[in-house]
């Protein structure tokens, strides 16, 4: 899909729909702007909302940010933390260093300005896709053979609002948001998504399926709506 860069928004990934009958933007999950527009209009017109519509945009934004604020020591996932240090330096800095998110803050900017948290959440998506890479596909492959599913596959993704899904020929995708999750929550979409090899559907059958497995999916189930998979 093509990607456009604006100086204020960043990255704005471009996605044409034959059902689309003008331009909309909005914000995605990982925090970046999703455009989409009919089959044929010219990427300009998106340009052009972008132009006129900033005051909107940026409201989007802010409604958009993270469910709880970025701070200092903060865990993220399974295994890493936020640590956050003054900089000498005008330029803001983000990186990884085995299990910690090192963010270098210069004068003037906080964990609230915008780009501070989209340089953080870029850091972030990486840090969930590793433990994701990590923890998931055994967690699969174990729940999988106990209960004797089978599945094609296993991909990860970060760009639906979907903890995960079940494709016709056997391919399960896992959203790498879930690594923020209790284990138990983690196991609950797992166990969702493997019965869907059986039953592709929400009939009957597929939920005793799932709750032979988890007997307690109706709680767990209820737990998960009060969650997004955003990042």
């Amino acid at each position: 899909m093509p990607v456009i860069q604006d100086e204020e928004f960043g990255k704005i990934t471009i996605r044409r729909s034959a059902r689309a009958t003008q331009v909309r933007v909005r914000v995605g999950p990982d925090g970046t702007l999703r455009a989409s527009l009919p089959l044929y209009a010219p990427i300009f017109l998106v340009k052009r909302l972008l132009k006129s519509s900033r005051t909107e945009l940026r409201s989007m934004f802010t409604q958009a940010r993270p469910d709880e604020p970025y701070n200092d020591g903060m865990r993220i996932g399974k295994s890493h933390s936020l640590i956050v240090r003054p900089s000498s330096m005008n330029l803001i800095k983000v990186s990884r260093h085995h299990q910690q998110i090192i963010v270098q803050l210069p004068e003037g900017k906080t964990l609230e300005n915008t780009e501070v948290i989209r340089a953080i959440r870029d850091a972030i998506i990486s840090a969930l896709r590793l433990e994701a890479k990590s923890y998931l596909p055994k967690r699969l492959s174990f729940l999988s053979d106990k209960h004797s599913f089978s599945y094609d596959s296993v991909r990860f993704s970060h760009a639906s609002g979907r903890w995960g899904s079940c494709s016709s020929t056997g391919t399960i995708s896992l959203n790498i948001a879930l690594m923020k999750l209790p284990f138990e929550l983690i196991d609950y979409v797992i166990i969702h998504e493997l019965s869907h090899t059986r039953h592709m559907n929400h009939s009957q059958a597929f939920w005793d399926v799932v709750g032979s497995i988890d007997p307690h999916y109706q709680v767990h189930r209820r737990a998960l709506k009060l969650e997004k998979p955003s990042i």
